[in-house]
């Protein structure tokens, strides 16, 4: 079961927007992308050849945004019934 069937990733302008909205850091939205670092995170908003957000981790992000905390751990905890182990 596919959730997105066709996708468009947001443009570099539009992560920015994102970023000022929130008023992160690169540092901040490097974490709330799951990605290494703020090196990582401009590789989408910058550059000669932006690189393309996949929907996973648009997804990601959207949810750390959209869900509230016991629904977050309520997908924590289905990620460790599946077998994964989360400090």
């Amino acid at each position: 079961m596919r959730l997105i069937n066709e996708y468009t990733p947001p443009t570099p302008d539009d992560l920015e927007k994102l970023k000022t909205d929130l008023g992160y850091t690169g540092v901040q939205m490097a974490d709330l992308a799951g990605v290494a670092s703020n090196s990582q995170w401009r590789k989408y908003t910058g550059g000669a050849e932006p690189r393309a957000m996949s929907p996973h981790i648009l997804f990601f992000m959207a949810a750390q945004l959209t869900l509230t905390d016991a629904e977050t751990q309520r997908v924590i905890d289905k990620m460790k019934d599946i077998g994964a182990n989360i400090l």
